[in-house]
């Protein structure tokens, strides 16, 4: 029996978060959940997002499933989902983005893998006003984030037979802070020699990725513009509702769809439970139970390639729970 740490989350999330640990349970895995709380739920409970017994559990069982959290735009408590990558020092922030048959897209044969790193950069929260009339944020980048980032993706393109990694930046404007990302990054590949190494400039790299995505591989991005391409991406291959996601540091790896917390929608049993069951999967991969991870992608694959029992964003009438019971339906097995 495993142990890990089950954050339901707020607005969907305990909906696609039980989706997961009940297609987990089908598979076979027997995972003790500890559940805890962050974020709103968090903050109604304890008038704390972050509570440290939530912390404390993670830090105990080094893997946790998380739902997606509240955080509100210019107001209110800072983002708990910052707050949680930094305490754990959850350093990498990786996005598989593959196209599965029968999502809504017009792209095919997308396999791509983002490598975000995920402490530093704007996203510290370091900022000020200046008067009444100007605010400035501050953008740290350190050689040592650079190159711990860096060497995860280029070691995940050895251990997965990946063959290029490519690195985004603008140090053509930021000269220093991003010219320290791109120096870092090219130590690194230097390593790696059999792995092709390129650079391209942020916003190139955005315009190609619409036009060819295909040409990607593995990717390698300071904070700010990972997440902006993880967003971007995900629409490559039918939304942030098919689209996995992991925190992942030294001590923990703390597991989260990518979508958001969909408050419009929250309690009607609509829920997309896809980016949470693919969470599963990488956490299973990540356990070393290949199987029962490739059992579920596959289940996943087929339901979303029948199109019969899928939500209404896939273009289907079902529920999440129907679309939960079609995947666990759907493994050998059952």
């Amino acid at each position: 029996m495993y142990k890990a740490t089950l954050i339901p989350g707020d607005g969907i999330g305990p909906e696609v978060i039980s989706a997961a640990t009940s297609v987990i349970e089908a598979a076979g895995v027997d995972i003790k959940w500890d559940e805890k709380q962050v974020g709103q739920a968090a903050m109604a409970k304890y008038n704390n997002p972050l509570p440290e017994d939530t912390i404390n559990s993670i830090e105990i069982n080094r893997i946790a499933l998380k739902g997606p959290t509240t955080t509100e735009i210019g107001k209110g408590f800072r983002s708990a989902n910052i707050s949680l990558r930094q305490r754990l020092n959850l350093y990498a922030n990786i996005r598989p983005i593959k196209t599965i048959e029968g999502a809504k897209t017009k792209y095919r044969d997308v396999d791509l893998v983002i490598f975000r790193e995920n402490t530093e950069d704007l996203y510290m929260g370091i900022e000020h006003m200046i008067g009444k009339d100007a605010a400035e944020s501050i953008k740290i980048i350190t050689r040592e984030a650079s190159e711990r980032i860096a060497s995860m993706a280029f070691s995940y393109a050895v251990k997965e037979k990946r063959k290029k990694v490519t690195c985004a930046h603008k140090a053509n404007i930021m000269k220093l802070s991003d010219g320290l990302f791109l120096s870092s990054v090219r130590s690194v590949a230097g390593k790696f020699p059999d792995i092709e190494y390129e650079e391209v400039i942020a916003d190139g790299l955005f315009m190609n990725m619409v036009m060819n995505p295909q040409d990607y591989d593995v990717l390698v991005l300071p904070n700010l513009y990972g997440d902006l391409l993880s967003e971007m991406s995900a629409g490559l291959v039918g939304g942030l509702g098919v689209v996995p996601g992991v925190n992942i540091g030294v001590e923990a790896a703390v597991f989260e769809p990518t979508h958001g917390t969909a408050l419009d929608i929250a309690g009607q049993g609509i829920a997309n439970p896809t980016a949470a069951i693919l969470c599963g999967v990488m956490l299973l991969r990540h356990l070393g139970e290949k199987d029962a991870a490739e059992r579920i992608y596959n289940s996943v694959s087929r339901v979303i390639k029948n199109g019969k029992h899928v939500t209404r964003d896939l273009g289907g009438t079902a529920s999440t729970l129907d679309m939960t019971k079609a995947i666990i339906d759907s493994l050998p097995g059952s």
